[in-house]
């Protein structure tokens, strides 16, 4: 199941939506932080649009009006915290903007909800920037970790440099291009009027947000 990107629509939305870069979601594995390059919050909201939040100060830099941070604990994945960031009024002189917790609005008595309704890849970036580009998560960085989700149970992990990283995505999209969901995908984008070199480049650059497994070693 794709996880960041449901349904053809919601492709061109990601491609518009993010003109500009957004401030990440974030995550703890092994023990340290990373920021995400995807947000599998979206997936849940989509189902459950009465829990997203509301009230927070959006931004072209923060389409979606939140941060969430994930834990990997156990080989599970957990969200641990959602936080909104609004404008704190009490300073007349100087309207600044603040962050809040909203975890227990969205996910109420639960300190750690697991992440069930997740399966899909999840790309962790971190190291020095190589290549910024001002466009959602298009920057390059100077490592990856790759982390494989089953309904929310941790399966395995690659770690790759940014070179590694964009042969392996070559390695996936191509395995990728051999599945029934290649082919049923492209056929939905065909009908919208795209050509086959314009398909097969778009999923081959979003081929993590479409893939929900590591399919080549």
């Amino acid at each position: 199941m794709k996880f960041l990107i449901v349904t053809v629509l919601s492709t061109f939305f990601y491609l518009t939506t993010f003109a500009t870069a957004q401030y990440p979601d974030r995550i703890l594995f092994d023990g340290k932080e990373y920021n995400l390059h995807s947000n599998p919050l979206e997936s849940y909201f989509e189902k459950n649009p009465d829990k997203r939040p509301k009230g927070g100060v959006m931004s072209t830099a923060l389409w979606r009006g939140y941060v969430a941070t994930f834990e990997v604990r156990d080989s599970q994945l957990f969200v641990k915290d959602i936080q909104i960031q609004y404008w704190d009024t009490t300073d007349k002189k100087n309207h600044d903007t603040k962050w809040k917790s909203v975890m227990t609005e969205v996910f109420p008595d639960q300190k750690n909800a697991k992440v069930d309704w997740l399966s899909g890849l999840l790309v962790l970036p971190f190291g020095k920037l190589v290549n910024y580009v001002h466009m959602g998560y298009g920057s390059t960085y100077e490592k990856y970790f790759l982390l494989e989700i089953d309904k929310g149970s941790y399966i395995k992990s690659k770690q790759f440099d940014y070179k590694e990283y964009e042969n392996f995505k070559d390695k996936q999209f191509s395995a990728y291009k051999k599945t029934d969901e290649y082919k049923e995908t492209k056929a939905k984008l065909k009908k919208e009027g795209s050509s086959d070199e314009f398909i097969d480049s778009f999923l081959r650059s979003f081929v993590t947000q479409y893939t929900s497994k590591i399919l080549t070693d």
